[in-house]
């Protein structure tokens, strides 16, 4: 008799905050592929910063929160609030002298060897002395606000992650004042990077940093004082936002209210300059009641997410991935006409979002479209989708837009949104208190004869063209009845009142998507038990639900075969003996963010295949309106299942495989064989690399 595993046991699982820290340390490997052109590898040192920036910002943030409280719960593999601190310090250590030894010995002689220069002050010539110094006063001095530190002016509140100078100083002031300690906010208006005029630095592509041109001249901004020490250093704040939707009377209004707070957080992590002696870090951390766990020292800008700017800066397409541009398989015209004709499957960034934007436009202009309804994430500043939505509301059609004020860290453009589609006329509607409106779906209703009939698009990602440029993820469009009468219902359940219907074909959460997924696991276990072929691929950003962990550790523990591929967070061991042995993890990462989810079943053959909104995490399958969409059509089911998947599956290039205890090992080629790319694959088949 077969042994029944405890499939609760803290060996079976990962922390969610460790395994996102082994996501970050996979993109920092990136950075340091010398294979990738050298600006690329820039760039991807620059996401580190961002993303371990959120990562503080939100979850570091939540962590201290409720272990203040004293509301932390042991996590899913059994670390108390203090294990888990420890843990994530160490990491975040050595990430960062990771990040920056990778900056200073690799990407940027790269770069230098390549013409792109930053010159640091002990490097600069007497004439680049001389310019710099020009420039400090004529376009820097006047916006800078010095503050001393006396008892009159107490320890300003710096701004989240806001470049900040720490300036020792000796002798008096006119007034007689002698603090010794002064903070120099340098303000966002300025530009981090500078490039050097061509004949000041004798070759193009030279620049300077501001921290280091405020540095070389900080004693103009303490006239008759002597600076004996400026050091570079930035908080990081708990960035979340709360608010009790249940008490407010207008979720938009409290927002509001909360954004500017958002700023003044209480702080998580303070970064300083290498230099920095201990006694002035100490006094910084005291200032924000941060412990030395909380201090991250730096060899170089404390903020590398600002030298993107060279990026854009430098125009050397030899140094960055190839050019471009998506290809066009849907033909412009009458999309409504394509739509009667049969579904379109779109597979961004390879296939062009053009199509989807026309679908909205023509929806717009048609005389024949009643009504126009959306969900709404993320859709970017200047969207031609919000263009579409406010020109066929102020030409009288019914626009209704679902608008997510949630979205994190978009929430001012999002109200923004709100208001604009508000004063054109539209209907605007912020979802269901206690859940995000995560979905991504689109309806236009035309009246065709004397018959209405509804359009759809559904996608995996936002309506944000920005984005399908640089994610991958599939558009789905059609005329199906039984699709645009689910997304009618779902729609009519954002918008008014009343119990959840049952759907036809799609899957909701939070509602049936749970459930749905862990009925098709449940079948693929009887197809195990009976002896027959089973077998689950699934795609996805994260994996992190406790029951959905254990159905797929139950169905591996019963003979199913399991391919997860999971971009980030995965909290499930593959490889445990006795349970997950049939279960195999890996992460694809490459030049374009990894984005699609792609849910396959066997299904005894029948091969069930669906296309999702939603990761199968806690948030996504219980807290979150989201969509679960199958693909019907043999031809395009064909296509999901072999450009989704299947590539990813035999990815040699940028693929890693999870191993038992957590960690994760890069896939090589066999033998001789060159190492293939899933996206460098889709890149040259599906559109026009320039």
């Amino acid at each position: 008799m077969m042994n029944t595993p405890d499939l609760k046991s803290p060996a079976l699982y990962v922390n969610r905050e460790l395994s996102l820290l082994g996501f970050f340390e996979r993109v920092l490997q990136m950075a340091g592929r010398t294979e990738i052109p050298a600006l690329e590898r820039l760039r991807f040192l620059t996401i580190c910063s961002t993303i371990v920036d959120e990562f503080f910002e939100i979850r570091v943030a939540g962590v201290k929160e409720r272990a203040k409280l004293g509301v932390f719960r042991p996590t899913i593999d059994g670390l108390g609030a203090q294990e888990l601190t420890a843990e994530i310090n160490g990491r975040v250590q050595r990430f960062v002298a990771t990040q920056y030894a990778l900056l200073n010995e690799s990407v940027l002689p790269a770069l230098s060897d390549r013409g792109v220069k930053v010159i640091k002050r002990m490097q600069w010539t007497k004439p680049q002395r001389r310019w710099v110094r020009s420039h400090f006063r004529e376009q820097v001095l006047p916006v800078l606000t010095p503050l001393s530190l006396d008892p009159v002016h107490p320890f300003p509140r710096v701004l989240n992650k806001a470049l900040n100078m720490f300036v020792v100083l000796e002798g008096k002031d006119a007034f007689g004042r002698s603090s010794g300690y002064a903070v120099l906010p340098v303000p966002r208006c300025l530009p981090r990077i500078i490039a050097l005029p061509d004949d000041v630095a004798g070759a193009p592509d030279t620049f300077v940093l501001l921290s280091s041109v405020i540095h070389a001249h900080v004693d103009e901004v303490f006239p008759g004082m002597k600076v004996t020490g400026c050091h570079q250093f930035r908080v990081t704040r708990n960035g979340d936002l709360f608010v009790d939707e249940e008490e407010v009377e207008d979720l938009l209004d409290a927002l509001k209210g909360q954004l500017d707070g958002r700023r003044f957080g209480d702080a998580v992590r303070l970064e300083v300059a290498r230099t920095c002696p201990d006694e002035h870090a100490h006094f910084l951390l005291e200032q924000f009641d941060l412990s030395e766990g909380d201090l991250y020292r730096v060899d170089g800008p404390v903020n590398l997410h600002r030298l993107v700017a060279i990026y854009d800066l430098v125009d050397r397409p030899e140094l960055k991935f190839d050019t471009f541009t998506p290809s066009l398989r849907v033909a412009s015209g009458d999309m409504f006409d394509t739509l009667n004709r049969g579904d379109v499957l779109l597979h961004h960034p390879f296939e062009s979002f053009g199509p989807v934007v026309d679908f909205i436009r023509q929806g717009a202009e048609d005389p024949d479209v009643l009504a126009i309804k959306m969900t709404v994430y993320r859709t970017g500043s200047r969207s031609p989708v919000v263009e579409a939505l406010l020109q066929a509301a102020r030409a009288g059609k019914e626009v209704t837009a679902v608008i997510e004020l949630r979205a994190r860290f978009d929430e001012a453009a999002n109200i923004d949104l709100a208001t604009r589609l508000q004063e054109a006329g539209a209907h605007v509607v912020y979802g269901v208190v206690g859940y995000k409106t995560h979905s991504k779906m689109l309806m236009v209703v035309r009246r065709e004869g004397k018959q209405l009939k509804r359009y759809v698009h559904l996608g995996t990602g936002n309506y944000h063209t920005g984005t399908a440029r640089a994610y991958t993820d599939f558009s789905y469009m059609t005329a199906r009845e039984d699709v645009g009468a689910d997304v009618h219902g779902l729609f009519m359940q954002l918008t008014g009142l009343g119990r959840a219907e049952a759907m036809q074909v799609l899957l909701q959460s939070p509602f049936t998507l749970k459930a749905g997924i862990l009925a098709h696991i449940d079948f693929e276990v009887s197809e195990a038990q009976a002896g027959r072929p089973a077998r689950i691929i699934a795609k996805l950003n994260s994996l992190n639900e406790p029951v959905v962990m254990e159905a797929l550790a139950h169905a591996a523990s019963q003979g199913v075969q399991i391919d997860l591929i999971v971009r980030g967070v995965c909290c499930l061991r593959p490889g445990v003996a006795g349970v997950t042995e049939n279960i195999r993890v890996r992460s694809v990462l490459g030049r374009f963010l990894e984005h699609s989810r792609i849910y396959y079943f066997h299904q005894g053959g029948a091969e069930a295949l669906y296309l999702a909104s939603a990761d199968w995490m806690s948030r996504n399958l219980n807290r979150r309106v989201e969509t679960c969409f199958p693909i019907l059509d043999p031809a395009l089911k064909k296509q999901v299942m072999q450009d989704g998947l299947q590539l990813y599956l035999d990815d040699t290039s940028g693929a890693w495989v999870m191993q038992a205890d957590g960690s994760y090992e890069p896939v090589r080629p066999e033998g001789e064989a060159p190492a293939f790319s899933a996206q460098a694959e889709l890149l040259y088949r599906l559109a026009d690399v320039i």
